[in-house]
C-alpha cells in the first residue's frame, strides 16, 4: 500500500479531495470482498457522495492503476455474470446464454453490461484476484453475481444455506459423487464456473430406489433438458473436464433463492458510462472496436446549434466571433457533463450530446438556454441564440472516424428536430416527454409544452414535436 500513496496524491489533483480520501480509506481498510467488482453507484450512496463525481473518481483511479475496470455481460434474469471483459471490445457474441435461467439474450448496453471496479493487485492483493481459491459461497458472491444483486451483509451464508442442499469443490480432472435425498421441489444442479445447469422436477410418490445421474462439466454453457424424478435417494456423479476447480451445487428453486435473486439495486451500465464525459475524455477511442455494433435500447440525444453564426462572424469579426463560439462550447460542455451526459462531437457550431435518460437532456437544454441568455445580457447583445432538439430511442454504438459514436434513426430524428427549432427554442419529441421524470421536471417548473405534428425527411409518418417554453 505504501507504493500506492503517490497514486492517491495524483488522484487528489484530478478529483475532489474528499472523494479521494474516501477511496483511499476504502482501499486500505475495506474487507477483501468489498474491493471486488465495486458498484460505483452503491458506493456513492453508501458514502453520501455525488454519483457523477464518484464515477469520475473511479475512472481517474483506474487510469492511474489503482483499480481495474471490467465490462461484465449480465443475465437480466438471475443477475449472474455470463462473461467478464477487461475491454468492451471483447463483447463480441451475438447471444449470451444463461443456463441457470435456461434462456439466451442478445447483449444490449442498457442493463446487460455492467461496469465495475476491482482494486489492482499491485495496490492490494485480495482473494478475488485468485478466484479459484475462494470458498464456494464467496465465489458466488464475488465472481458469479453481478453488482446489481444486493446480497445480505450479515447472514449471507445462512441465507445461501436456505436453498443450497449440497455443494462441493471439484479439482481439475477429478470425479466425485454427491449423494442426497431429493425433496419434492424443483431442483437445479448448477455449476457457476462453467455455467452448467441441470433441472430436476421432483414430484410424485416418494421412492426408495436409488437413482444415478451423471454430469460432465466443461467449458460449454451446458443446459440439458429438465428431468422428472420422484422424491428419494439420488447419486449425482460429477466429472470436471476443465483445467480449473469447479463448484457443483444442488439448489432448491424455493422462496429463499427467489428472494436472493429479487434483491436488486442500481448499477453502472455500459450505456451510462459511454455517455459520461469523464470517460470519453480519458478513454477516447479505446472503447469500441471498428467492426463492433453494440445495441442500446434507449438513449437520449440532444443536438444544439447557434442560429445566425455566419452573420455573427460578419458582424463582430473572426476573432471576436471565435471567442464567443468557444465560450459557448465551454458552457455547453460543462452543463452536459453536470447532467450526466457527454458531448459526442461538434460539427461547426453545432453540438451532439447523449444522456442516459430524457430528463437529464431536458434539464441540460433549459440550463443551456438560460446560460446563453445570461451571456447575452452580460454583453448587451443577442449574439448567442441557441436552437435545441431532443429525441430518445434505440441506437447502435459504433467506432467511427477514430471516435466512439452512435448510428441509427434515433440520431437522425434528433438532428432534424433541432433543425426545425428557431432561436432560443427547445423542441423535444413525444418519446422524451413521455418519460415520467422529464414530464415531472417540466410540471414542477410550471411549464406546459405545446405540441404540433411535423413531417421529417426520411420518416414515413408525421411525429409529434413539443416546444418547451
Amino acid at each position: 500500500m505504501s507504493e500506492a500513496q503517490p497514486l492517491f496524491d495524483m488522484l487528489r489533483q484530478t478529483v475532489q479531495p474528499e472523494i479521494a480520501d474516501v477511496l483511499e480509506r476504502f482501499v486500505r481498510e475495506a474487507p477483501d470482498r468489498k474491493l471486488c467488482r465495486v458498484n460505483a453507484l452503491a458506493f456513492a450512496a453508501e458514502h453520501g457522495l455525488n454519483e457523477e463525481k464518484t464515477i469520475a473518481a473511479f475512472l481517474h483511479a483506474s487510469r492511474l492503476g489503482l483499480f481495474e475496470l471490467s465490462w461484465n455481460v449480465l443475465c437480466p434474469g438471475c443477475g449472474g455474470v455470463l462473461d467478464a471483459n477487461t475491454s468492451l471490445k471483447t463483447v463480441q457474441s451475438d447471444t449470451y446464454t444463461c443456463s441457470l435461467c435456461a434462456a439466451g439474450y442478445e447483449p444490449t448496453l442498457d442493463e446487460m453490461v455492467e461496469v465495475t471496479f476491482t482494486v489492482n493487485p499491485r495496490v492490494r492483493h485480495i482473494g478475488a484476484h485468485s478466484p479459484h481459491e475462494l470458498p464456494p459461497f464467496e465465489y458466488f458472491r464475488q465472481i458469479y453475481w453481478g453488482s446489481g444483486i444486493e446480497l445480505p451483509e450479515e447472514d449471507y451464508e445462512a441465507r445461501i444455506d436456505d436453498f443450497v442442499l449440497e455443494a462441493l469443490e471439484l479439482p481439475p480432472g477429478e470425479k466425485a459423487v454427491i449423494s442426497l435425498q431429493l425433496p419434492a421441489e424443483f431442483i437445479i444442479v448448477f455449476e457457476p464456473v462453467t455455467h452448467a445447469a441441470q433441472f430436476i422436477d421432483v414430484k410424485g410418490e416418494p421412492t426408495k430406489e436409488r437413482r444415478t445421474l451423471s454430469l460432465v462439466f466443461d467449458r460449454g454453457h451446458r443446459h440439458d433438458e429438465a428431468l422428472t424424478m420422484q422424491p428419494g435417494p439420488l447419486r449425482i456423479q460429477v466429472e470436471n473436464h476443465t483445467d480449473v476447480r469447479t463448484l457443483p451445487s444442488v439448489c432448491a428453486a424455493n422462496d429463499a433463492l427467489h428472494d436472493i435473486l429479487g434483491r436488486r439495486r442500481p448499477f453502472l451500465t455500459a450505456k451510462r458510462l459511454l455517455s459520461n464525459q469523464t470517460f470519453r475524455d480519458i478513454y477516447r477511442t479505446d472503447t469500441i472496436d471498428v467492426d463492433q455494433r453494440l445495441k442500446i435500447t434507449s438513449l437520449t440525444f440532444l443536438f444544439s446549434d447557434l442560429r445566425g453564426s455566419t452573420e455573427l462572424y460578419e458582424r463582430v469579426g473572426d476573432l471576436a466571433a471565435f471567442d464567443l463560439v468557444k465560450t459557448h462550447f465551454s458552457v455547453v460542455n460543462e452543463i452536459v457533463a453536470a447532467e450526466a451526459g457527454a458531448v459526442v462531437k461538434t460539427i461547426g457550431d453545432a453540438v451532439m450530446a447523449t444522456f442516459p435518460t430524457p430528463d437529464r437532456a431536458v434539464a441540460a437544454a433549459m440550463r443551456m438556454r438560460d446560460a446563453m441568455r445570461k451571456l447575452n445580457e452580460d454583453r448587451g447583445s443577442e449574439d448567442l441564440l441557441l436552437k435545441i432538439g431532443i429525441h430518445e430511442g434505440p441506437c447502435i454504438a459504433v467506432s467511427l472516424n477514430e471516435r466512439q459514436d452512435y448510428f441509427g434513426q434515433t440520431v437522425n430524428i434528433a438532428s432534424r428536430v433541432q433543425h426545425l427549432a428557431s432561436s432560443r427554442e427547445i423542441f423535444a419529441t413525444s418519446s422524451v416527454l413521455d418519460d415520467p421524470r422529464a414530464s415531472n421536471l417540466l410540471s414542477d417548473r410550471g411549464l406546459n409544452p405545446q405540441s404540433h405534428n411535423v413531417a421529417l425527411r426520411g420518416i414515413t409518418n408525421e411525429i409529434s414535436i413539443f416546444s418547451i417554453p
